[in-house]
């Protein structure tokens, strides 16, 4: 899959942290670092909005087969981060730890990517069977690829004010990309039950993610041959726990992250349903009204990033999560539009499609906190640590997430079968499936996120980051 920690010994080089570049170095560290999440992120973005809906409608697979594919996935994802990061933190190479990993997963992530809206031949189980070979194949690269990249964060530089920026960038590039699949899929999914439109997607995913994920490691290769390293000490896997167990910092920065991304993920999964189902939008319009939720996302980033340097990260967090938590209860009362009338085609409908919109969106600008807030503090965890272990606590931390996920998204499924939604064209839903369905995008998600506020309570925030 990547390069092992069998690699020969480079020699020692000397080591200078990130900050210290100027002018066009800088530059080129924040675009690559930028690029490495854009293709993870759009394929990342695409899955969410699309995979379960691929799923039921195009393969007619049932909501809790479906939900089950995608939970195995993630749960696999998560057993091979330790791994991954257990490796890379071993890896040397004269171009650092991390890089070999990165450009070694691009073009095998990129094919896995495409393979996933591949729809196979057989019955019922045979689909489940390939959909979740595939899945955890794709899962294994994306790793490969997304666990040292993150853990370059921390590496690159102590300095905070420059790991918020490269953050920021990283959340910037992975956003614009996302909304680039929403694009794509506005244009090539016109009809959510027909498997060709979501393969042509697939490929155009795959080759993007291999060419952003190969820039961003040819971008970052002078940085990172030059950055700090982790320490390599001998240890084992229960010393590790322990370490991670006793660290604070951490464990408060995972249960914020794990509590925020759940809630973004059952909303992201339950938003083309929503949609459609509920709101009575058609399914064309559906798929274009998910592009002023990553446009204020995307803003959210810079606005978030700017109060972080002003009042904190911590006050940035509070003010982006109640937004969110405001449109989630907003969407729970959100009346649909007028049965047989266009969106536009009276008063009433173009009121409701504004208050749509307006909920929409407040909900992107706060929902940008989930990406830019935990990995900001997380490199204080990493300082609280005299090994700094980067590769180590980034990868705990995305284990955790998609275990998180899976479950959420196994829960996700078996409460749509449960409610009695049926993922059939023009299919008459009982009042318990919209119920259960208004619940996934307001009520739910606003619980997680309140919960994620309250495990914050006493983080020791440090002083204001300088511009």
């Amino acid at each position: 899959m990547a390069p092992t920690a069998s690699e020969a010994p480079a020699p020692p080089v000397p080591l200078t942290d990130a900050a210290d570049l100027r002018g066009a170095a800088r530059q080129r560290l924040l675009w690559a670092y930028g690029l490495g999440d854009a293709g993870t992120g759009m394929a990342a973005s695409l899955i969410g909005f699309y995979l379960f809906i691929f799923y039921t409608a195009a393969a007619g697979l049932p909501s809790w087969m479906a939900g089950l594919v995608l939970m195995i996935g993630r749960l696999w994802d998560a057993v091979n981060d330790p791994v991954v990061g257990w490796l890379s933190d071993k890896t040397q190479s004269r171009w650092g730890p991390r890089i070999p990993w990165i450009l070694g997963s691009a073009v095998p992530l990129g094919v896995a990517m495409a393979a996933m809206w591949w729809l196979p031949p057989g019955n019922q189980w045979v689909k489940f069977a390939v959909f979740l070979l595939i899945s955890m194949l794709a899962n294994s690269f994306y790793t490969g690829v997304n666990l040292p990249y993150a853990a370059l964060a921390a590496e690159l530089s102590t300095d905070v004010s420059l790991r918020t920026r490269l953050n920021s960038s990283r959340f910037t590039g992975s956003i614009i990309a996302s909304l680039v699949g929403i694009v794509l899929g506005g244009l090539l999914l016109r009809d959510h039950h027909n498997p060709a439109s979501y393969l042509q997607l697939g490929v155009l995913t795959g080759l993007l993610v291999t060419s952003s994920t190969l820039l961003c490691g040819w971008g970052l290769a002078p940085a990172a041959r030059h950055c700090q390293r982790p320490l390599q000490h001998a240890g084992t896997t229960r010393r590790l726990l322990k370490r991670v167990r006793a660290n604070g910092r951490f464990l408060r920065v995972l249960g914020l992250y794990l509590l925020l991304w759940c809630a973004l993920q059952i909303m992201q999964t339950a938003a083309l349903i929503y949609l459609p189902v509920v709101i009575g939008l058609p399914e064309s319009w559906s798929n274009w009204i998910l592009l002023p939720f990553m446009v204020s996302t995307l803003a959210g980033l810079w606005v978030w990033t700017a109060v972080c340097h002003r009042s904190g990260r911590l006050r940035a967090l509070h003010l982006g999560t109640w937004l969110w938590i405001a449109a989630c209860l907003s969407a729970m009362v959100l009346p649909a539009m007028q049965a047989g009338i266009a969106p536009l085609g009276s008063l009433a409908n173009g009121l409701r499609l504004a208050a749509l919109l307006a909920t929409i969106m407040v909900a992107g600008l706060g929902a940008s906190t989930a990406y830019l807030i935990p990995w900001a503090l997380l490199p204080d965890a990493i300082d609280a640590d005299p090994e700094k272990p980067a590769g180590q606590y980034s990868a705990w931390m995305v284990l955790a997430q998609k275990i998180c996920i899976s479950l959420a998204l196994f829960f996700f499924g078996n409460m749509m079968s449960l409610s009695g939604y049926q993922a059939v064209r023009d299919a008459l839903q009982p009042a318990s499936a919209l119920v259960a369905i208004r619940l996934c995008m307001g009520l739910i998600p606003a619980v997680l996120v309140v919960l994620g506020l309250v495990v914050m309570r006493r983080w020791p925030e440090r002083l204001p980051l300088q511009p």
